[in-house]
């Protein structure tokens, strides 16, 4: 059984972290989901952190939304591979009421690996 816990240091906490990964990272889009990654060498694992805003809705709907993300991340930890900030905003089109696992899985799971090779090829680019 993997320990499937989510401690601090695996965590975006600070506001220059959230700034450095929206102004330097690479963008992702899914149908619902903006995901910013930003490769940090400082780092053994990865880091996540969540935006959501007030147009999301009341703050019911926004800890209902981060709830589920979060689980995602928990989840699907062992699939990223390299040592990345990665910030996910929802996007104002999305349905609170219909996000689930399942439908988070479906979209940010792919995306997650696109992200990973569009990064991991511009690390072998740079060396």
């Amino acid at each position: 059984m993997r320990h499937l816990s989510w401690p601090r240091q695996r965590r975006l906490l600070r506001r220059p972290d959230f700034v450095r990964c929206f102004d330097r990272g690479f963008k992702h889009f899914t149908r619902n989901f903006i995901l910013f990654a930003l490769l940090r060498s400082d780092r053994p694992s990865f880091r996540m952190g969540l935006t959501v805003s007030r147009k999301s809705g009341p703050a019911v709907t926004r800890n209902r939304i981060k709830r589920v993300l979060r689980e995602f991340f928990r989840l699907h930890q062992h699939a990223i591979e390299l040592p990345l900030d990665i910030v996910v905003v929802p996007k104002r089109n999305l349905d609170p009421e219909s996000l689930n696992l399942a439908l988070a899985t479906e979209e940010l799971l792919p995306a997650l690996g696109t992200l990973q090779r569009k990064i991991g090829s511009e690390l072998t680019e740079r060396t």
